[in-house]
């Protein structure tokens, strides 16, 4: 009788812990994931490539070279299927990459032009994606903003010096 007890006990020891890269983000965050990677994946075809990201850039507003395209796709270790795409994030979140340039260049894909972000499409892309921002949400960050009245445009270096520290304008060399 003894030795079934132990057996028992040896194959609850044999489970497998959290590995699993789904373990490191909330069900949500798995949801709100796979929705962008939906919306990336152009051609549905499971995977993410040259095409897909051309067709995501231009959908936004925003021009990008072949070069650019192909430094974001030399990221990943391969093709970039929806579990690549997790790790990727999973990477990024765990401190292997700095978060200031992470945040300048999100911030950077918003730009219509160089140094330019249209304030109501930006508006629009805060409340349909990622950590979705409620009106009101959007309304309090606008407030600290400076969006010109003029033309609707927000200055992305104002607004990424207000988010990062040492922030600098493109071009330009840091004073620190």
């Amino acid at each position: 009788m003894p030795a079934a007890k132990g057996s028992r006990s040896s194959s609850k020891k044999a489970k497998k812990t959290g590995s699993n890269v789904f373990d490191m983000f909330t069900q949500k965050q798995v949801a709100e994931f796979k929705e962008g990677f939906q919306i990336m994946d152009r051609d549905r075809d499971g995977v993410i490539d040259k095409a897909d990201l051309r067709g995501t850039f231009d959908e936004i507003g925003r021009m990008v070279s072949d070069g650019e395209l192909d430094s974001m796709l030399a990221d990943a270790p391969g093709p970039i299927n929806f579990t690549t795409l997790l790790h990727m994030f999973a990477q990024r979140s765990s401190g292997e990459a700095d978060d200031d340039d992470v945040v300048a260049a999100a911030i950077r894909a918003f730009e219509k032009k160089p140094g330019q972000i249209d304030s109501d499409r930006f508006r629009t892309m805060l409340m349909a994606f990622g950590d979705k921002f409620s009106s009101q949400e959007v309304d309090d960050a606008f407030g600290k903003m400076d969006v010109d009245e003029d033309t609707g445009m927000i200055e992305s270096d104002i607004l990424l010096a207000m988010l990062c520290a040492g922030a600098v304008k493109e071009g330009e060399e840091s004073t620190a």
